[in-house]
C-alpha cells in the first residue's frame, strides 16, 4: 500500500465507534481529541522512504503538537525535535529527545535561552545578526552545539500570507535580498568559524512546492558561496525547514513527501550530492491526517431558514478554522450517538461551537446527514495544531486527548492529555490572588 492510500476513512470510523464504547466521548465527555499512533508511524516511514540515501535528521516541529506522549512516540521512532521556546525545549527533553537531536528556532530568543541551549548542546539557528553578537559572548572552545543562521530568501508568499515566512517583509531570518545584507551574511560567517549551518523555512500551509524549493535553492547557493570564500567546508549542514502543505479536502495525501523530494532533486540537485547533511522540520504534514476531534451535538435549531447544530467543538479548539474559514476549512463528518456513520440524505447545515459569539462556526451551510441532539460530529485532519493552540474564551476547558493503536484487530486507547477540570480553570485565572486588588 503506497503513501497516498492509507485506509484513513475506515480507520476513523472504527475509532469513533470504539471511543464511544469506551466512554471517551459522549454525554459525560462532550468533546475529545484523538491521535492514531499507527498512522503516525506509517507517515514517518513515508518520510524516511522519500529521503532514502540522504544523510538527514528529521526534526519534528514541536509547535504542531506539544504533547509529551506524542513527542515521546516521535523520539522513539528516531526523529529529532525542533523547538521555538523554553517551554517546547522542556517538553522535548521530558519526552526523551537527546539535546544533540534538538534544534532551537525562535525570532525572540533571550540570553538565558541561548545560554541554556549551548550548555545542553542543543543546536541553535540564530534569527538575526544581533543574535549572532549575543552568541559571540557565549560560545567557548568547549561549545559542542551546532550553530547556524536563519536566512529569509525573500522568494515570496504563498496563498496564506500569515503562514508565509519568506516574503519580502517577514519577521523571520536575515533577509538575503536587502541591500548589503548578503555581504553582511558572508562577513558574519567569515568572522565566526563556529558557524556551520544555514537554515531556511519558506512557509507552511498555502506554499506550493516550487516556492519552497526556490527558497532552499537560494540558501544552497549561499552555502556554496560561503564555503568558496572560506576555502573549506565551513557550512556542513543545511536545515531546509518543513512547511509541506496538507490536503484538507479528502483522505488523499497530496503533496506527498516523495513528490516534495522529487521537486527538490530537480531544482536543487546539489543538495543530495553528499556535501551537506540535511535537517528537516516537518510538523503538520506528519500529524494532521493522523488525528481528529469528536464533539457531541448538544442542540439543533432552525433560525431564519437555516439549520444550526450546536456542538462542543468551536473556536476554543478549531481556532484557525473559525477565524479564517477560507484558509483553514475542515471536513466535518456526521455520526450517531453510538458512533455509527450517518448516511441519511444530506441537508445544508451550520455546525457551530459553544463560544459566545456569532461567528463560532466550524462549517457553514455544509451538506451533511441531518444532525440531531446526541449525535457526534468528527472534525478530520486535526492531528496537528488543533491540540496545541487552544483559545480560552468563555473559560472552556481544554479537552482530553487520547491516542490509539491496533492490537489483534481491536483498537487500544491510551491517555495523551487529561481533560482540564473546572477547578484548574479557576486556579489558572488567578484564584490564589483573589483579594490582591482590594483596598
Amino acid at each position: 500500500m503506497g503513501p497516498d492510500t492509507h485506509p484513513r476513512a475506515d480507520r476513523v470510523e472504527q475509532a469513533v465507534r470504539a471511543a464511544v464504547e469506551a466512554g471517551l466521548v459522549g454525554y459525560e465527555h462532550p468533546v475529545a481529541g484523538f491521535v492514531d499512533a499507527d498512522g503516525v508511524r506509517s507517515t514517518i516511514r513515508d518520510l524516511r522512504a522519500a529521503f532514502e540515501g540522504t544523510e538527514v535528521l528529521h526534526a519534528f516541529a514541536a509547535k504542531a503538537s506539544p504533547l509529551v506522549p506524542v513527542l515521546r512516540l516521535l523520539a522513539e521512532e528516531g526523529l529529532g525535535c525542533e523547538v521555538a521556546s523554553a517551554g517546547e525545549l522542556a517538553q522535548a527533553l521530558a519526552a526523551g529527545f537527546r539535546p544533540e537531536r534538538i534544534v532551537l528556532d525562535s525570532p525572540a530568543k533571550t540570553q538565558a535561552e541561548l545560554r541554556e541551549a549551548l550548555e545542553l548542546g542543543v543546536a541553535v539557528n540564530a534569527d538575526n545578526l544581533d543574535e549572532l553578537k549575543r552568541l559571540d559572548a557565549l560560545v567557548t572552545p568547549d561549545t559542542r552545539a551546532v550553530l547556524g543562521a536563519r536566512v529569509n530568501p525573500q522568494v515570496g508568499a504563498g496563498s496564506i500570507d500569515a503562514m508565509s515566512t519568506a516574503s519580502p517583509h517577514s519577521k523571520f531570518g536575515i533577509p538575503l535580498g536587502d541591500a548589503g545584507s548578503r555581504d553582511e551574511l558572508l562577513a558574519a560567517f567569515a568572522t565566526r568559524p563556529w558557524l556551520s549551518r544555514l537554515h531556511v523555512h519558506v512557509g507552511s500551509q498555502g506554499c506550493p512546492l516550487e516556492l519552497i524549493a526556490d527558497g532552499i535553492h537560494a540558501v544552497y547557493r549561499l552555502a556554496e558561496e560561503i564555503n568558496a570564500n572560506a576555502g573549506r567546508r565551513q557550512v556542513t549542514s543545511i536545515d531546509i525547514g518543513g512547511g509541506l502543505p496538507v490536503n484538507f479536502a479528502d483522505d488523499t495525501v497530496s503533496p506527498s513527501f516523495a513528490e516534495y523530494v522529487a521537486v527538490l532533486r530537480q531544482r536543487v540537485p546539489g543538495l543530495f550530492e553528499g556535501r551537506y547533511s540535511l535537517l528537516t522540520e516537518f510538523g503538520r504534514s506528519l500529524l494532521a491526517k493522523n488525528g481528529f476531534i469528536i464533539a457531541r451535538v448538544e442542540y439543533v435549531k432552525d433560525v431564519g431558514g437555516r439549520r444550526i447544530a450546536v456542538t462542543h467543538a468551536g473556536a476554543q479548539i478549531a481556532t484557525r478554522t473559525v477565524f479564517m474559514p477560507g484558509a483553514w476549512p475542515l471536513r466535518v463528518e456526521a455520526f450517531d450517538a453510538e458512533g455509527r456513520r450517518k448516511r441519511d440524505r444530506p441537508l445544508s447545515q451550520d455546525v457551530a461551537g459553544p463560544c459566545c459569539f456569532a461567528g463560532d462556526l466550524v462549517a457553514s451551510e455544509r451538506e451533511l446527514p441531518e444532525l440531531a441532539e446526541g449525535d457526534l460530529v468528527v472534525l478530520r485532519d486535526t492531528g496537528a495544531y488543533y491540540f496545541s493552540s487552544p483559545f480560552s474564551y468563555n473559560s472552556l476547558p481544554r479537552p482530553a486527548v487520547h491516542g490509539f493503536r491496533a492490537t489483534e484487530g481491536d483498537l487500544v486507547f491510551a491517555p495523551v492529555r487529561t481533560g482540564q477540570t473546572v477547578a484548574e480553570i479557576v486556579a489558572e485565572s488567578g484564584a490564589e490572588h483573589r483579594d490582591a486588588l482590594l483596598a
